[in-house]
């Protein structure tokens, strides 16, 4: 149950824009609330305004207009205070090879003025599998330990805002899954994850909700089930026992695609597959007609295929001016 003295939002950007020296235009006024307690995923290609977005929350990169409150503070009147409410996993992996796992996670807590604490960098190394590496120094460490010791340096001072920024890049996908458990068991203690990633299928999994970004600009921001449903689509696959030249006349009335030769029927459907009746109907009118059915298959859109489409769509009228 959140406290009524928390802030429900728990990142607010307001016109967010940032124009390096260079020229670029990394992001364009974006607009957007994190919720207190939510898993929140932002998509988008290389480039797209990911990692600066995050960078200036945390108060790595200045932005070059608008504005950041964390927890209602702001990040540049109130820099101190916001820096200890958020943790941060960078993409890159930077740490002092000489160094013990158990003194960089006591380093990284003292960094925050926070007071010594063993039993609870005791319990985060616990639940990243790093308790029994404590002791040894970092250049012995795998890629994926590696991975894993950046995450319990972010949760050394007990943040209440995560920033996860492409957190299980180059790792297998068994320890992929075992983050993927850790960041539930946060957002159950009430930390707010945001996280942006390549893999799809881990906001699919994980997220409640997702931003797409591109070219630096926010083009969409929806609740994960959501935009599935809006923007998703069911398709019914009927593989035919005898290639068709055509459509019989009694199915001309159907959304039916005729493909793959005449071997394959497509019809599409809702993405909430609601209409089973009218397809009950249509096999029914495929055995009057006389074709024969080898098998029937329903795929559904996935996230990546919906995030590919609206990338797509969105690049489309660039390329034509």
């Amino acid at each position: 149950m959140q406290r009524p003295d928390l802030n429900p939002i728990a990142v607010s950007m307001r016109a967010l824009s940032k124009r390096y020296a260079t020229g670029h235009q990394a992001l364009k006024h974006v607009d957007l609330e994190i919720r207190r307690g939510e898993i929140f995923a932002l998509l988008g290609p290389n480039g797209a305004g990911k990692t600066t977005l995050i960078s200036i929350v945390c108060g790595i990169v200045t932005p070059s207009g608008g504005g950041v409150t964390v927890d209602g503070m702001d990040i540049v009147r109130d820099w101190r205070a916001t820096r200890s409410c958020i943790g941060l996993v960078p993409q890159e992996l930077t740490t002092d090879a000489f160094e013990t796992v158990w003194n960089t996670v006591r380093f990284s807590r003292g960094l925050f003025g926070k007071a010594p604490d063993p039993a609870h960098l005791e319990t985060v190394l616990r639940d990243l599998s790093l308790w029994d590496k404590r002791d040894a120094r970092l250049m012995t460490l795998s890629g994926g330990m590696k991975r894993r010791l950046m995450i319990a340096k972010a949760l050394s001072h007990e943040p209440s805002i995560l920033f996860l920024d492409e957190p299980t890049a180059g790792v297998d996908v068994e320890l992929r899954r075992e983050m993927w458990g850790l960041v539930r068991r946060l957002r159950e203690r009430g930390v707010t994850i945001i996280l942006t990633t390549h893999y799809i299928e881990e906001a699919e999994e994980m997220a409640d909700r997702v931003g797409v970004i591109h070219e630096g600009e926010l083009i969409v921001v929806e609740d994960k089930r959501t935009l599935m449903k809006k923007l998703g689509k069911r398709v019914l696959r009927i593989e035919l026992a005898q290639p068709l030249p055509a459509l019989p006349p009694a199915l001309a009335g159907w959304p039916l695609d005729l493909t793959d030769g005449g071997r394959r029927l497509e019809y599409q459907m809702g993405a909430s597959g609601d209409n089973g009746d009218s397809v009950g109907a249509l096999l029914a009118g495929l055995a009057t007609s006389g074709v024969a059915v080898r098998d029937v298959e329903s795929h559904k859109t996935s996230l990546e295929e919906i995030f590919v489409g609206l990338v797509s769509r969105r690049a489309a009228p660039e390329a034509a001016r």
